[in-house]
């Protein structure tokens, strides 16, 4: 769940603060060095406070970074921290729902941090078949976030979190591993491979076949 701590007023708006950003990004960008391509456009896709476009355009300085999101508020958040790093790989963010269609034809890799489980199943849906239809052959598809799988007990935190998130909106709570790579499978997406990360999170990462 993406808790909003308020920030400080930016040029383009309220920049917002995900706590969990600061304790996730850089294990993230540890898998990224070895997954992303070495040059291109990286699709974010839910890029929330922007807080991680940010911190990725600086990691990767030969990629262009493409943020969006569905919520205008997170719109002007992320416009609000490019601002302020005016970084020259950084772009202006989109709106893009996930479950419509996209304001992006084509992307060499496509990441989603922490929407899947706070969101209906038919944005997992339209994720993955928005991302099939925009990345490039092999390109990668990653996604990070809280999971439940068949042969693992699910962490205490976990269970407690996903009872609060239904608690919340019945049509939210933590997706099953084998579901997501399943319905991926099915938009032409080839699971690669699953890392265990901090804080009883998953890293998921697919490759568009050819």
């Amino acid at each position: 769940m993406t808790l909003w701590v308020p920030g400080e007023a930016g040029a383009a708006g309220e920049r917002r603060h995900a706590p969990a950003t600061l304790r996730n990004r850089d294990a993230i960008v540890t898998i990224l060095r070895d997954a992303l391509p070495s040059s291109g456009l990286v699709l974010e896709v839910a890029s929330g406070s922007g807080e991680h476009a940010v911190h990725f355009a600086v990691a990767f300085p030969h990629l262009d970074w493409q943020p969006t999101d569905a919520d205008p508020a997170a719109l002007a958040s992320i416009a609000a921290w490019r601002a302020e790093a005016s970084l020259p790989n950084l772009r202006p963010p989109l709106q893009l729902d996930a479950s419509a269609d996209w304001p992006i034809a084509q992307a060499d890799a496509i990441l989603c941090i922490n929407m899947i489980h706070i969101s209906p199943w038919e944005a997992t849906l339209g994720l993955l078949k928005g991302a099939g239809a925009a990345l490039v052959p092999s390109g990668l598809l990653y996604l990070y976030g809280p999971y439940t799988r068949d042969d693992v007990e699910t962490a205490p935190s976990n269970l407690a979190f996903d009872a609060s998130l239904k608690a919340r909106d019945p049509c939210w709570g933590l997706r099953a591993v084998e579901d997501v790579v399943v319905a991926a499978g099915k938009e032409g997406h080839a699971f690669e491979q699953l890392i265990e990360m901090p804080a009883n999170n998953l890293s998921l990462l697919f490759r568009r076949r050819t």
